[in-house]
């Protein structure tokens, strides 16, 4: 691999760790060109086991033979920028995680029939616009036994540098897609719908029907708004978590992880 040291965040091939932004990165006119940030090591490391493409690696010198070098190692013959920390840390929203990125390929997405063939228990994420619970929720979906997980499209984009980083490459590990219309595409496919909410009339997360289900998408909504009135509505069961203490709802991801513990499949 050719190590080149750079002297300036103007050097060729450095834009996609200096000066573009997440939009720029993704390249919305042909997703398959995009590209995206990982970070650390063991991340990425995470996305190579995963089969995603390095295109080039940014870290400090010291690194080289250090954190990195199994990295490397393993990424073949592309272009390693080095060059002193106070350069690299000077780069604008990329302080550096233990002195390593590696910018990668966006692969083309699974369409959703194939994605949700043989699932059991899915995800869809409805509005969720932050990237920290973004990162998560991916993180308790591979942990407690997600199959697949559903987007809108105004949620974050599960590939954006702070989600893949709050993840810890969790979302190298969990496929996902987005979806369309929430209710209806998985319906389609067989699955029955559980809406997280509080609403008047929802049942408690422990209820037994639930967990009866074969197939079972659960519905996750922005912890501000919540889900909108008709994803809940249309749902085939709106659920809540009981609180104590006079807490009337959890953060999302936290919502989000008690779910998926609750809801899954291989429950005694």
């Amino acid at each position: 691999m050719p190590i080149i040291e750079i002297t300036s965040l103007n050097h060729p091939g450095v834009e996609v760790f200096s000066s573009l932004t997440e939009a720029q990165l993704r390249n919305r006119l042909d997703e398959t060109q995009g590209i995206f940030i990982a970070e650390s090591p063991k991340v990425i490391a995470v996305a190579l086991a995963a089969g995603y493409q390095p295109l080039s690696i940014l870290c400090e010198r010291k690194h080289i033979e250090g954190d990195a070098a199994g990295i490397i190692g393993r990424c073949g013959d592309i272009p390693v920028f080095t060059g002193e920390r106070h350069l690299l840390a000077s780069l604008t929203g990329y302080t550096l995680t233990r002195g390593v990125l590696c910018a990668m390929r966006r692969p083309a997405l699974p369409a959703m029939d194939d994605l949700c063939r043989a699932a059991r228990r899915v995800v869809v994420i409805d509005g969720v616009t932050d990237t920290t619970n973004i990162g998560a929720i991916f993180r308790s979906a591979a942990a407690l036994g997600i199959d697949a997980v559903l987007l809108t499209r105004d949620s974050c984009d599960p590939l954006n540098r702070r989600a893949i980083r709050v993840s810890m490459g969790s979302v190298f590990l969990v496929p996902w897609t987005w979806v369309e219309h929430p209710i209806s595409d998985v319906r389609r496919l067989g699955f029955s719908t559980v809406a997280m909410a509080l609403t008047h009339d929802s049942l408690p997360i422990s209820d037994s029907h639930l967990n009866a289900e074969s197939r079972l998408a659960i519905i996750m909504g922005t912890e501000g708004d919540g889900l909108p009135h008709q994803v809940i509505t249309e749902a085939d069961y709106v659920a809540r978590i009981p609180m104590a203490h006079g807490v009337d709802s959890l953060n999302v991801a936290a919502a989000a992880a008690v779910a998926f513990w609750q809801l899954r499949c291989d429950k005694d």
